[in-house]
């Protein structure tokens, strides 16, 4: 799907949201952790961020109850994100919904493409882990720390390394 980040609208938005998570990344405070919460679509009971949050949009992610969010996470979310619930987010940790054409041509229209994530329940994403976009991690994986995802995700297994590969089931 394409999608046009450089429309003046999406660009007043992100300057608007980019604005609240300086503020909160200033003054983790829990004023700011509202005020952050609130550009989400969805986020359930005892949700905890830390400090360093960034994310381009806000309502296009939807957040489960009982996850923790660490220092220094990044949600680009032109597309959609979902987190299921009792999830870890470690440091670093950066989903990405948005990707540019392969084409030196196509890339000259400044058009991106975009896929959702679709994180299940009680998942650990290592620190550092990259999700790229049209990904989905089952229930229960753990994605080790440096790891990237360019495939789906098995539950109940271990994956590992750059490109994400199965290690074994846990």
């Amino acid at each position: 799907m394409f999608f046009n980040s450089l429309k003046p609208e999406l660009i007043q938005q992100r300057k608007r949201v980019h604005d609240i998570c300086r503020q909160f990344s200033r003054s983790p405070s829990k004023g700011n952790l509202k005020r952050l919460k609130l550009l989400f679509n969805q986020v359930g009971e005892g949700v905890f961020i830390e400090y360093g949050f960034h994310c381009d949009y806000g309502n296009k992610i939807s957040i489960g109850d009982n996850v923790y969010i660490n220092i220094n996470c990044t949600f680009l979310d032109g597309g959609y994100i979902s987190i299921g619930n009792d999830c870890l987010i470690a440091p670093n940790v950066q989903l990405l919904t948005i990707n540019h054409a392969l084409s030196p041509t196509q890339r000259l229209k400044r058009e991106s493409f975009i896929g959702d994530i679709t994180i299940a329940d009680n998942v650990w994403l290592g620190a550092g882990v990259i999700v790229l976009a049209n990904i989905k991690i089952d229930s229960g994986a753990v994605v080790g720390a440096g790891s990237v995802v360019t495939q789906d995700i098995a539950s109940n297994s271990l994956y590992l390394g750059n490109p994400a590969k199965k290690i074994r089931d846990l």
